[in-house]
């Protein structure tokens, strides 16, 4: 059950991009299932909410001859490429008794889409609807001719509805170093999301395959305490589990850093969803000057991330990712005339080649507020200013700056457009 307090508004520091921000973004805990957000009353509009129909009543193309065959078809149906797949075998998740160094969980995703999958255990979902933010469900497998029965999970809130998340519905990644039977032992960038967060936070818990420079990170590593302290042991990916369990053999470095940007963008725009609603509800749907102010300022937050303002540089070497992850990730590209996306990788010295985030082509960002659409993107247009240029900005060079406005002008339809 979930436990009902007042929905009083509170004022919470944020942690953007490793930049610590004084932002009045986070409400009372619970608030978000009482007006006007009113979670558990709302239809959700979310993409697996509208899949389940189908999924329910035996339409959706599902192969229910293993479970990794009803897993990989799953994928398949939601849009989700199976080479997304990260393994975590740190026990952060309600099915933790199932998981271990030798049965990792895994997880997968597109832009509005997580899937977790633990042999043995049950599928998980969160699933992004634009005004509630991140809905969950968890369901068996099922046996073929056996209708599925799929449960919307509440008890998931614990976590992803915390003070991790701004204290709003969202999706939640710990770094948190197991030991050899399970527990953490050390963790790691609590309360805090995205590129910016340093790569010897990042990992604990998680399996991390692939080519790349980045060292002192946490992953592949089990611990235990000892009066000298944490004493580390390698956990090699694949040597304590079948990997045939799984559609693919890896958890790529690249997919962790993509995936890492996006949670952070998620996380910040949801918070930023709810703020604005309560604050519209609050002024009867006309702003004061102060509760504008609020929201100029949460949106200048959002467009530092959105510009990749404080991104952990990429060592020396950068990283090479998974061909397979490559192409997935790049086919949904919109692309300008001249063919730039902002999908495109550099991977030498950054994750992307253009410093501004592709979760802004995404539906959860386009159906967004539009009092605080219409901010970000004002904002944008201040920081990628050539005539008046911000020194908050100063990174990026005159020409990708260009780019960068060309592929908004081109490839988000209403960025120009007055509200």
């Amino acid at each position: 059950m979930i436990r009902q307090v007042l929905p009083r508004l509170l004022v919470s520091t944020l942690l953007l991009g490793g930049v610590t921000a004084s932002l009045p973004a986070a409400e009372a805990p619970n608030a978000f299932t009482m007006p006007p957000h009113s979670y558990w009353e709302r239809e959700p509009q979310d993409r697996f909410t509208r899949f389940k129909t189908d999924f329910e009543a035996g339409k959706a193309p599902l192969d229910f001859s293993s479970d990794k065959a009803f897993l990989t078809s799953l994928l398949k149906a939601l849009d989700i490429p199976a080479s997304t797949q990260m393994w975590v075998f740190s026990t952060t998740s309600l099915q933790l008794r199932f998981i271990s160094p030798r049965n990792p969980r895994s997880v997968y995703f597109n832009d509005e889409v997580s899937i977790g999958y633990i042999p043995g255990g049950r599928i998980e979902v969160a699933s992004l609807d634009p005004d509630l933010g991140a809905i969950f469900y968890i369901f068996d497998i099922p046996q073929p001719g056996q209708a599925p029965v799929i449960e919307r999970s509440n008890r998931c809130m614990n976590c992803h509805a915390g003070s991790e998340t701004g204290r709003v519905p969202n999706w939640v990644v710990e770094s948190s170093l197991p030991g050899p039977t399970g527990g953490s032992v050390k963790s790691f960038r609590q309360e805090t999301t995205g590129h910016g967060i340093p790569f010897n936070e990042r990992f604990a818990g998680w399996h991390v395959t692939g080519k790349h420079a980045i060292t002192g990170h946490w992953g592949n590593l089990i611990g235990r305490l000892s009066p000298q302290g944490v004493q580390t042991e390698s956990v090699v990916p694949g040597e304590r589990f079948d990997v045939n369990k799984y559609p693919v053999a890896t958890s790529d470095i690249l997919t962790h850093l993509v995936f890492e940007h996006q949670l952070g963008f998620v996380t910040r725009l949801v918070e930023a969803t709810y703020r604005t609603r309560a604050l519209l509800e609050e002024d009867k749907g006309r702003l004061t000057p102060a509760h504008s102010a609020e929201l100029e300022k949460i949106a200048d937050a959002f467009v530092r991330y959105i510009l990749f303002a404080d991104e952990v540089k990429l060592p020396a070497g950068g990283v090479e990712g998974d061909p397979a992850f490559v192409a997935d990730f790049l086919k949904p590209r919109k692309t300008t005339s001249g063919g730039a996306s902002l999908r495109d990788f550099d991977l030498r010295t950054r994750v992307f080649k253009y410093r501004c985030s592709y979760m802004i082509h995404s539906p959860v960002f386009q159906k967004m507020p539009a009092e605080m659409k219409q901010r970000v993107y004002r904002r944008l247009g201040q920081a990628l200013s050539e005539g008046k240029p911000d020194p908050a900005y100063s990174y990026l060079p005159v020409e990708e700056k260009r780019a960068i406005v060309q592929i908004l002008k081109e490839t988000v339809p209403d960025i120009t457009r007055r509200p």
